[in-house]
């Protein structure tokens, strides 16, 4: 008779203890505000439905997209950017699938960083070096004004430039030896990036300034490897962020994929909590979107793996991981890496206030910069 009437509690809903516990699926963020978190590379000049990138944009409301003229792992030259009517098309195919204003981001940095070359229809540019040389505001602003009204033409809407870092090392083998530092002297570089993101601005173009805190003085590419400036770094490197903080609105900052034990003895500035919420946003101040440099380099990939690296990027500050899906292809990156940060919250390893806090300054930065721009360009395309 006890046996019968304890099978019979048993029997009723919520009267054992496993009842009450929260099933393992349940979301703590949903998936799709958390794709909100990343932006990710693809192949293909035109969007279809079947493709990975579309369900990304659709089903996981992802943060935007990366754009290159050359998929590296293919030797295809024309990834997604072939001449500037197939790119409007395609940007304008991704503004109007995707649920949130998307940012669609380049690095057009001028000279042998381009992804819209002079080759493929657009205008000419000229590298950070060779401007800083001429040192002269109007070229400066010549040439940033006119990239800056293609990109609205071809409806791409962020800038991953102005590179800010110090040209203190010439042999530099990704920064001074491609030409991408407007100088040696730090008040050079902020005078000269301060013209770009002028311009940039006034046609509502985001620009993000890198690579925090400095990858000028490495003697090593952290594409390749880990990469270490502790005995090459200098504090004047922050020269350009301290006055550019101060004399513009500046929404966005990519951090550099460096280990500079003079900030942190442990952890590269992208997973380094001392680097961003220590340096950049306690003491510089700096409460803008902070992106990762591509979470697919191999100073990152090789060295710490992709759990353990979004899960120290997050709690350091990163608001939004990049995987430029050129170095490596992974088709399902922004699922797993959506997956990833679920697991971390229910883990407790990542808490919900500091996603939220990212959150907050994506929606803020989405709202101010990037929703304007995509509404303008769908108005003109209707």
């Amino acid at each position: 008779m006890i046996f019968r009437i304890f099978l019979a509690l048993l029997l009723i809903p919520g009267i054992v203890s496993c009842q009450d516990s929260k099933p393992e699926t349940e979301e703590i963020i949903s998936s799709q505000r958390l794709g909100q978190m990343i932006v990710v590379g693809f192949r293909g000049t035109e969007l279809s439905e079947e493709s990975s990138i579309y369900k990304d944009l659709t089903e996981r409301n992802i943060s935007g997209v990366v754009l290159f003229d050359r998929d590296v792992v293919t030797g295809n030259r024309s990834r997604n950017i072939a001449d500037p009517s197939q790119l409007m098309q395609l940007t304008n195919r991704l503004i109007a699938v995707a649920p949130t204003s998307p940012i669609i981001a380049v690095d057009q940095e001028g000279g042998l960083v381009s992804r819209l070359k002079e080759s493929k229809g657009f205008p000419k540019s000229v590298s950070a070096e060779y401007l800083g040389e001429l040192d002269n505001e109007d070229s400066t602003r010549h040439y940033s004004r006119q990239m800056a009204q293609e990109f609205m033409v071809v409806s791409t809407n962020t800038n991953f430039a102005p590179v800010i870092d110090v040209n203190t090392n010439p042999d530099n083998p990704v920064i001074g030896k491609l030409e991408r530092s407007f100088s040696s002297d730090p008040e050079k570089v902020a005078e000269h990036a301060g013209y770009v993101i002028d311009e940039y601005s006034k046609e509502g173009i985001l620009s993000v300034l890198k690579h925090f805190p400095g990858h000028g003085s490495s003697t090593s590419d952290s594409h390749l490897g880990f990469t270490d400036v502790t005995n090459t770094w200098d504090e004047s490197e922050l020269i350009p962020y301290k006055k550019l903080f101060a004399e513009k609105e500046i929404h966005a900052v990519m951090t550099a994929h460096i280990f500079n034990a003079n900030i942190d003895s442990l952890w590269p500035t992208t997973l380094s909590d001392k680097t961003i919420n220590g340096l950049l946003r306690d003491s510089l101040g700096f409460e803008g979107v902070v992106f990762s440099d591509d979470m697919q380099m191999d100073a990152i990939r090789a060295e710490y793996g992709l759990e353990t690296a979004i899960e120290k990027a997050i709690n350091a500050g990163v608001d939004i991981l990049i995987f430029g899906n050129n170095l490596v292809y992974e088709e399902d990156i922004a699922e797993r890496a959506i997956n990833i940060i679920q697991k971390l919250l229910a883990e407790g390893r990542v808490s919900k206030e500091t996603v939220e806090a990212s959150l907050a300054r994506i929606d803020k930065l989405k709202e101010e910069v990037i929703a304007p721009l995509c509404t303008c360009m769908n108005f003109l395309n209707e």
